[in-house]
């Protein structure tokens, strides 16, 4: 349980740095949720896209595809950097961007396969 826990908040903070907006100005599918269950919520460091895993069984089917993308995307990011993770930010504390901002620390530091799958998914938007 601990170790889903910890590779579901890896993977939400992995998605943070990438530049994946739940709610990106392009397209937006998320727009119509962020406003009915979120709307009281301070964005940044993550709240919003909390607040939605919150209500993902009310979401729009846009919104659902959406953060099901996302978390697909990180998840492709997390394998490639999982060797990054272990060697540079083992004893980081999980949670609040930590993870993240240990990579970028070390961004000349990753191997090519993470630094690969980050520039992928950066530029990967929907």
């Amino acid at each position: 349980m601990t170790k889903m826990f910890t590779l579901t908040v890896a993977l939400f903070c992995l998605s943070l740095w990438i530049g994946i907006n739940v709610y990106a100005e392009d397209t937006r599918p998320c727009a119509d949720d962020v406003s009915k269950f979120c709307k009281d919520v301070k964005p940044g460091g993550g709240r919003i896209a909390n607040c939605l895993k919150e209500h993902e069984k009310d979401l729009s089917p846009a919104c659902k595809k959406r953060t099901e993308e996302i978390m697909m995307r990180a998840k492709e990011v997390h394998k490639a950097c999982a060797d990054d993770i272990d060697k540079f930010c083992k004893d980081v504390q999980i949670g609040k961007g930590n993870i993240a901002r240990c990579l970028r620390g070390h961004k000349g530091e990753l191997s090519p396969e993470c630094n690969g799958a980050v520039g992928n998914a950066k530029h990967k938007r929907y």
